[in-house]
């Protein structure tokens, strides 16, 4: 399996932190943000191979992090060429990039950069591994301004994806979809497809939006929290709140 990091972001609301420095390296209880990522896929033994997508800024940051980084895959810094936030790909671009330089002829999973998680995704590669398909993860929200704010599906019975929309004006469902997506190597030529149809390529939901029209693809609920770390205030919330992943008996 490949990992894919979407780390391409300006994170223009976190400066001046991040003025000079990319939001993924910043620490998190002593470790950074990607750290605490690719260390518990690493532990799951599943990924041979690890792709951080950057944008050129902030390109060199990764590649010392890389040069000192030791992981049991093989881990490639892909610079994306871009300088500023007015001109950054999207991320559904720099997973079309991945996939036509990197050439990653496996199964992908794809996590996002900035984001701390208190479980394993060791629970999402054994569900997606179970389901057989290209699989997303789900949590339940309340707040109408959230749901607005993010990527929103409706799940049938069998926890596939029938209905789903990125940023609705009118949320139609209360589960929302975060950056974290398992695209089976037999899928990935739908992505290319997706994006030459037109597809959005800001927000990577916009990608399962198109995509589960023409695939299936199975939505697991979230077994835990996630820390979406966006600006100053959710970063020192999750400096002072986060405890680390808790790796229990998969479901």
């Amino acid at each position: 399996m490949v990992c894919l990091v979407l780390a391409a972001g300006y994170a223009t609301r976190l400066r001046p932190l991040t003025e000079n420095y990319p939001k993924p390296l910043l620490c998190v209880k002593g470790k950074t943000i990607l750290d605490w990522l690719l260390d518990d896929i690493d532990a799951t033994g599943c990924v041979d191979r690890t792709i951080v997508v950057s944008n050129h800024r902030f390109v060199e940051p990764f590649q010392k992090w890389t040069s000192n980084k030791r992981l049991a895959s093989e881990v490639e810094v892909l610079d994306d060429g871009t300088f500023t936030n007015e001109t950054r790909l999207g991320a559904v671009k720099d997973i079309e990039l991945a996939i036509v330089n990197a050439q990653p002829n496996d199964d992908l999973l794809i996590v996002a950069g900035d984001n701390l998680l208190d479980f394993s995704l060791a629970h999402f590669i054994a569900y997606a591994k179970r389901k057989a398909t290209s699989c997303v993860m789900r949590y339940h929200e309340r707040e109408l301004g959230k749901l607005r704010q993010a990527g929103v599906a409706s799940i049938d019975e069998k926890e596939r994806v029938i209905r789903m929309e990125e940023k609705p004006a009118e949320p139609f469902a209360n589960w929302c979809l975060p950056p974290f997506y398992f695209y089976r190597r037999e899928d990935l030529p739908w992505i290319l497809k997706a994006v030459q149809s037109g597809c959005g390529t800001d927000a990577p939901g916009s990608l399962v939006a198109w995509l589960y029209t023409v695939i299936p693809i199975h939505a697991m609920e979230m077994p835990g929290r996630r820390y979406d770390i966006g600006d100053i205030v959710s970063y020192r919330a999750a400096c002072e709140q986060y405890q680390g992943i808790t790796i229990d008996i998969l479901r």
